[in-house]
């Protein structure tokens, strides 16, 4: 049951989030795709494999990476009308950058209250170094849905299998490696544009907040609590945070929409 975890659910999860792009626009897939449903099943092993403590620090750690991943995301932004491979190149470079700097930062052991706190602020900022938001683009047809599935597969078992010898620390980094960024953005970035590729991560970052709470939700319980009640529990706080956060988008976005209907 564990391997047919680690080599299904991934996949299947990245092809749903891919489906509802091309259906409901960049936005939606760039919310869901921020869910916990990549780093989420690979904590669940790593709960079932290594035992809750194990996954408790590995969940606190991969909160922090968050950090790193919006980092990814803002030099993939800026980077995006140079092409493809440069912006991809970029990003990935920033996030290997940012990863280094992490480490240096857990060293210290900083409380997870204090991790929490330096994501939702860098959430809060990041919107203003993206740039100017594009303009939704809707997505063209592609046939590389099998090279994103299989590329989740590849992260989950390559990190599961190698969570024993990295530890917590570096496992919960890794679990938040960018794969959704790096398959979602890059292969929608060839197939419909730049300006796709980036309202993408633009809808991504609203998104992490969800993420942010699932990490410390499950940091939290895991240590005092069964496995079931820690998930379930830290996918309701998430599942909770998602829906306030696309309420307050749609109450900002609301005098701007009604000010270009009257205009034209």
């Amino acid at each position: 049951m564990i391997f047919l975890l680690k080599l299904l659910l991934v996949p299947i999860l990245i092809a749903l989030v891919t489906l509802a792009g091309r259906r409901w626009g960049p936005g939606v897939a760039g919310r869901l795709s921020a869910f916990p449903i990549v780093s989420g099943p690979i904590l669940l092993v790593l709960a079932l494999e290594q035992g809750p403590a194990f996954a408790a620090g590995a969940a606190a750690n991969t909160l922090l990476a968050v950090l790193a991943i919006l980092v990814f995301s803002i030099a993939y932004a800026r980077c995006a009308h140079l092409g493809l491979p440069r912006a991809l190149t970029a990003a990935l470079l920033a996030y290997g950058l940012a990863v280094l700097l992490l480490l240096q930062a857990q060293a210290m052991a900083p409380p997870l209250w204090a991790g929490f706190a330096a994501v939702v602020l860098a959430l809060l900022l990041a919107p203003r170094l993206f740039g100017p938001a594009p303009a939704p683009a809707a997505a063209r047809p592609a046939n590389d849905l099998p090279w994103r599935m299989l590329a989740g597969a590849a992260l989950s078992l390559s990190v599961t299998y190698a969570a024993a010898g990295l530890g917590p620390r570096l496992s919960g980094l890794f679990a938040m490696f960018p794969v959704m960024s790096t398959v979602l953005v890059g292969f929608s970035h060839r197939a419909s544009g730049p300006d796709f590729a980036v309202a993408l991560l633009h809808g991504m970052v609203n998104g992490y907040y969800a993420f942010a709470v699932f990490c410390l939700v499950l940091s939290l319980l895991l240590r005092s609590q069964t496995i079931a009640v820690a998930f379930l529990s830290a996918t309701g706080a998430a599942l909770l945070v998602q829906v306030g956060v696309k309420w307050i988008v749609q109450r900002s976005c609301a005098p701007q929409r009604a000010g270009e209907e009257k205009a034209a």
